[in-house]
This record gives C-alpha cells, structure tokens and sequence, in this order.
C-alpha cells in the first residue's frame, strides 16, 4: 500500500542512511545542515497499545487512515528536515545530545493546547509545514485531509485521502530542493497554498 511514498522518502538514499539509538530511519546526510542532520526521517511503527495510549492523551479517537499509517508505516516523519513533519506518538521526551534518539512530533499539542478555535470536534491534526506552521488535519466525518493556516482551521487545499496527501506533497515539495536535499531558493513558500 505504501509502495509509492517509500520509494519518494527513500529518494536520497545515495546520500546515505543511518540509523537512531531508537530505530529511526535517517535517510539522506545532509552536511549542509549539520554534523548529525538527515533529510528524511522514519520513525518505528506503533504497537497497539501505543496508539491506544496516545488516543487516551489526545480524548479522541484517531482516523483510520492515520492509525494504520502509525501502526504499518512510520510513526510520525520527518520530509526535506522537517519541511514537513507528520506527528507521532513520543516515546522519549529527553532532549539530551548525548542521546542518539530521533522522535517525531507530538499530536497533542496541535489537537489540545494549540487548536484553532473554529477547528470542528471531528477535526484531527496530523501534520504541519515549518515554513509558517501551517497545518494538516483529517476531518474524521469525511476522510478528507485538509491545509489549513496555523491558527485557523478554513481549509485552504483538500486531498480525498491520507495517501493521496502525501504522495503529491512529496512530489511537490521535491521540486524545492536540489539532488543533494539543499533547498534551492530559501525565499520561497514551501506551502501548498
């Protein structure tokens, strides 16, 4: 099912990959950014009761179509150093550098504490750009993955699913970076808007 997106997260391979402590997938050294610095990042997968414990954190169940991304694919990513990040379940919450440990985003922040405040119940946040940390959310009630400004939930861009949304966002966002994962013009959007 995820043929498509490995083979686009895997595009710098040539560049090498590594991995955490932890198990992640660092794909694409990236020394232009940093001694420890990767373009792609793929988290290990979720056990059930991962999930089951994020969704208790979170008070909502979350989408089907996330869930079995989380539970078959990757737990959370990490595209173009966090151009796009995609949120996970945090195992970990050290932030010693000591520790080789590589952890994606949390969801709880964007779905609790950070929510727009027209964001509807059966919206679920799953992502966000850095370059204005404009989000991604599943309305839960359609399956439709919504772009949304980062404090205001109005749909700006819609994708018919999960899958859909991140296979054309990696083809898009690709185009914004050169074959040795440097961004070709730092001015730029990177937003799909």
């Amino acid at each position: 099912m995820y043929k498509e997106i490995r083979e686009l997260i895997y595009k710098f391979q040539n560049l090498g990959i590594g991995n955490s402590s932890d198990g992640a997938i660092l794909i694409g050294k990236a020394p232009h950014l940093g001694s420890d610095a990767w373009i792609n990042e793929i988290f290990p997968t979720l056990e059930n009761k991962e999930i089951e414990s994020l969704e208790e954190q979170l008070n909502t169940e979350i989408p089907q179509e996330y869930k079995k991304f989380l539970n078959k694919f990757s737990n959370g990513l990490m595209v173009l150093t966090a151009t796009l990040s995609l949120y996970g379940f945090r195992r970990e919450l050290t932030r010693d550098p000591k520790v080789n440990s590589r952890q994606p985003f949390s969801p709880i922040s964007a779905n609790l504490y950070e929510r727009p405040s027209n964001a509807k119940d059966s919206y679920f946040f799953i992502g966000s750009y850095q370059w204005d940390g404009s989000r991604l959310y599943i309305d839960k009630d359609t399956d439709i993955v919504h772009c949304c400004e980062r404090y205001d939930a109005k749909s700006k861009v819609q994708w018919k699913s999960f899958e859909e949304m991140l296979v054309s966002e990696l083809k898009r966002l690709y185009t914004f970076f050169d074959e040795k994962g440097r961004e070709i013009d730092e001015d730029q959007s990177t937003l799909p808007y």
